[in-house]
């Protein structure tokens, strides 16, 4: 099978938000939202911190399914209390999931970030190859989230000079908070659309 993850949408270096299905030796099954980064055309990686069942069943299967959706009840599901498995199929995909890929584990490696926010978290770094590509719908595309918190700023940007001064201090540290992940996993047409709603900001008056 040829496989090339830019049919589902998937850029190289760029991180895309996925539900990620996977199931222990008694094929009881699991399901978590994880950031999933693309490496190639069939190869991913990940960074799952330690303590839930989603990476011991990757650390002991070797293997696991990455889900496409654009579902929200999905997403809030699979956080909250993990999605039911009447919604799994029996190759461990999720039903109704836009677009769905096996993959085998090639690498596992331990890694914490200085830098991350969860300090005290250990985390192992999954390197993965896709062994297999099922498209149901080819109109839906992966998610990344930076063009979502870009949609955020412009909204706020169209009312900053109508509301109040703590309004508009409300704004700015959400237009910090997204511009910060916009650039760590946008595009790289997200981030320059950032940088320039930020000289727009910093013209009107707002330190950024």
């Amino acid at each position: 099978m040829n496989i090339d993850l830019s049919s589902v949408g998937m850029v190289k270096g760029q991180q895309y938000e996925t539900i990620i299905t996977t199931a222990d030796s008694n094929q009881n099954k699991n399901t978590a939202p994880i950031g999933v980064i693309c490496r190639g055309k069939d190869s991913i990686m990940c960074r799952i911190f330690k303590g839930g069942r989603t990476l011991d069943n990757i650390i002991n299967q070797k293997e696991f399914t990455v889900n496409l959706t654009s579902n929200p009840q999905m997403f809030t599901s699979a956080i909250i209390n993990n999605i039911p498995e009447e919604y799994l199929t029996e190759n461990n995909s999720l039903v109704g999931a836009d677009s769905y890929f096996k993959c085998e584990v090639t690498d596992l490696i331990e890694a914490v970030k200085k830098s991350d926010p969860i300090r005290k978290s250990e985390a192992i770094v999954i390197k993965a190859k896709v062994t297999d590509l099922k498209i149901n719908n080819p109109c839906k595309k992966a998610i990344n989230r930076g063009f979502f918190m870009l949609i955020e700023t412009l909204s706020d940007f169209t009312r900053i000079d109508l509301v109040d001064v703590p309004t508009q201090q409300k704004y700015i540290a959400r237009f910090k908070e997204c511009m910060r992940v916009i650039n760590k996993v946008g595009s790289k047409e997200d981030k320059k659309a950032i940088h320039i709603l930020k000289n727009e900001l910093i013209k009107k008056g707002f330190e950024i």
